[in-house]
C-alpha cells in the first residue's frame, strides 16, 4: 500500500493532526523563504550602501593623486581608508589605471604595481552592485575613476561577508527550530482537539459495531452530551431509528405468530373438511348395514366405503403429525419430510383439481434442518396452488449436491409482483409488508436469512413463475422425535 493509501486508511484522529503538521511545514517553508529573502535583501542593501560610501570617499581622495601621478599618495590613502571603514571587513583594495595595470594595492605582495589583473579575477566583479560569492564568502565591488568624462582608472574592492552569511544561517536555524516546535505543538493540539470532537462519534460507532450481529441497543441518556446540540440531536435521531427498528422487529415477530395461527387455521379447516366428508360416508354406510346388512352385496359395498373413509382420515391425521413435527424437533431433512409436504398440500390440490409434478432427487446424507425447509417448501407450494388456475399443474423439483440443496417450485399463474419478488431476492433490504399479504413469503424470507440461503425468481417460457431456493449444507443437532 502506498503512502496515500495508508493516509486514507488511517483514523481521522491521526489524519487531521498530520494535515495540521503538514500545513505548518508548508507554511514554515514559505515563511522561512520569505524571511531569508527579505534578510538577504536588507543585508545586501546595507552592504551596498556602505560600499558606495567607501568607494565615494576613496575615489574623491585618490583621484587628485592619480592625476599628479603620485603613487605613494595612493598607497597612503588606501591605508588610511582601511582603518576608517573597519566595519566593512575589507580584505583587499586595488587601484588600476586607464590601461588596466595595477597602480596600488593594500596588499602589494599579492598585486604588485604595474602588473595586469587576471581575466578570471575581473569576471568576479559586476558593473556597479556588490557581487556576493557564497562559496568563498566574499563580496566584490568596483568603481570607475572618472575625470572630466574620461575614465582614468578603476577601484576594485574585496570584502569579507562571512558574518552576513553566518547571520543568515542563524536565522534559518532559528526558523527551523521555531517552526518545528510549533508544528509539533499544533499537531499535538490537533490530535487532542479532534479526539475530543469525535469522542461522541466513537460512542455511536461502538453501539453500531456491538449491534451488528444482533439487536441494536439504545444510547443511554448519560452518554448524550448536553452542551453540544448537533451531537445530541444526532444521538436522539439514532435512538429514534433504533426504537423504530425494535418496533419493526416486534411487528415482524407478531406477523410470524399470526402466520403460524393462520397456517394452523387453514390446516384445521382443511382437516375438518377432509374428516367430515369421510365421516358422512361412514355414517351412511353404517345406516345401510343396519338396514340391509343381511344382503352380501350391500354389506361388501358398505365395508369398502368404510375402509376408504378410514384411510382418508388416517392420511389427514398423518398430515397433522407432519405439521407438528417442526414445532417439536430439529432433525435432519429426509425423504419422508418431503413426502409429508405432498400429503399436506393434497387437500388444496384436490379442491382445485390440480396436478402436482413431483421430481425429488434427494440424498439423505445431506445435512440441513428439516423443519425450516419443510415449512418453506409448503408455503411456496400453497402460494403456487393459489396462483395456478383450476386443473393446472404445480411443480416441485428437489436436487441435492455435495454442498448445496436446490429447490424449485413452479406455477402456471400470472406471475409474481415486484414487491413480493423483492421480499425473497433482496434479503439485505428492509421488507415493507402490507399486513395480510405475502405472509407466507415473509416466512420463507426469514428462513432464508436464518439458514443463509438465497432465492431467485424467473418467468417460465410456457407461462407462470419459477421460485428457486438454494441452501448450503449445515450441521444439525438431532433430538428425539416424540411424535
Amino acid at each position: 500500500m502506498n503512502g496515500i493509501g495508508i493516509f486514507k486508511a488511517s483514523r481521522v484522529s491521526l489524519r487531521v493532526p498530520l494535515l495540521v503538521a503538514l500545513l505548518m511545514i508548508v507554511i514554515s517553508v514559505a515563511i522561512s523563504d520569505r524571511v531569508l529573502s527579505r534578510l538577504s535583501e536588507m543585508q545586501e542593501s546595507n552592504l551596498q550602501g556602505l560600499v558606495d560610501s567607501y568607494l565615494d570617499g576613496l575615489s574623491a581622495s585618490i583621484l587628485p593623486s592619480m592625476m599628479r601621478g603620485d603613487i605613494w599618495e595612493v598607497f597612503d590613502v588606501l591605508d588610511r581608508s582601511a582603518s576608517s571603514y573597519a566595519s566593512l571587513d575589507l580584505k583587499e583594495t586595488i587601484v588600476t589605471g586607464a590601461d588596466g595595470n595595477v597602480i596600488a594595492s593594500n596588499r602589494p605582495k599579492n598585486r604588485p604595481s604595474f602588473s595586469k589583473l587576471a581575466p578570471d579575477f575581473l569576471s568576479r566583479f559586476g558593473s556597479a552592485n556588490v557581487v556576493v560569492n557564497q562559496d568563498t564568502m566574499e563580496g566584490f565591488a568596483r568603481r570607475d575613476l572618472v575625470y572630466q568624462g574620461q575614465r582614468v582608472g578603476t577601484i576594485y574592492t574585496i570584502l569579507d561577508v562571512s558574518h552576513l552569511l553566518a547571520e543568515r544561517r542563524n536565522v534559518l536555524v532559528t526558523l527551523l527550530i521555531t517552526n518545528g516546535v510549533l508544528a509539533c505543538l499544533f499537531a499535538a493540539g490537533g490530535f487532542w482537539l479532534v479526539s475530543f470532537m469525535i469522542r461522541p462519534m466513537k460512542i455511536l460507532e461502538s453501539h453500531m459495531r456491538n449491534s451488528s450481529g444482533g439487536l441494536i441497543n439504545l444510547i443511554d441518556s448519560k452518554e448524550i452530551p448536553k452542551g453540544d446540540y448537533e451531537v445530541s440531536s444526532l444521538f436522539h435521531r439514532f435512538n429514534e431509528l433504533v426504537q423504530s427498528e425494535h418496533e419493526q422487529r416486534e411487528f415482524a415477530r407478531r406477523l410470524a405468530e399470526e402466520e403460524k395461527l393462520a397456517s394452523l387455521g387453514r390446516l384445521s379447516s382443511s382437516m375438518a373438511h377432509e374428516i367430515n366428508n369421510p365421516l358422512g360416508g361412514l355414517f351412511n354406510a353404517i345406516d345401510t348395514l343396519k338396514t340391509h346388512g343381511s344382503k352380501p352385496g350391500v354389506r361388501e359395498a358398505s365395508l369398502v366405503l368404510i375402509e376408504r373413509g378410514l384411510i382418508g382420515i388416517r392420511d389427514v391425521v398423518k398430515a397433522m403429525l407432519a405439521t407438528y413435527k417442526y414445532e417439536r424437533s430439529q432433525t435432519r431433512l429426509t425423504r419422508d419430510d418431503l413426502y409429508d409436504i405432498q400429503i399436506l398440500a393434497m387437500p388444496e390440490l384436490n379442491r382445485k383439481q390440480q396436478h402436482l409434478d413431483w421430481n425429488v432427487d434427494f440424498d439423505e446424507t445431506f445435512s440441513i434442518p428439516a423443519g425450516p425447509i419443510r415449512q418453506a417448501v409448503l408455503n411456496l407450494i400453497l402460494n403456487a396452488i393459489t396462483a395456478t388456475p383450476e386443473r393446472g399443474t404445480v411443480s416441485l423439483a428437489v436436487r441435492s449436491a455435495t454442498d448445496t440443496l436446490q429447490i424449485e417450485v413452479a406455477d402456471e399463474g400470472p406471475g409474481m409482483s415486484d414487491a413480493l419478488a423483492a421480499m425473497l431476492t433482496q434479503l439485505e433490504l428492509r421488507s415493507q409488508m402490507n399486513p395480510g399479504h405475502g405472509l407466507g413469503l415473509w416466512v420463507v424470507r426469514q428462513i432464508l436469512i436464518e439458514l443463509g440461503g438465497s432465492a431467485a425468481i424467473e418467468p417460465r417460457s410456457s407461462g407462470g413463475t419459477v421460485v428457486r431456493l438454494v441452501f448450503r449444507k449445515q450441521e444439525v443437532v438431532s433430538h428425539a422425535n416424540a411424535a
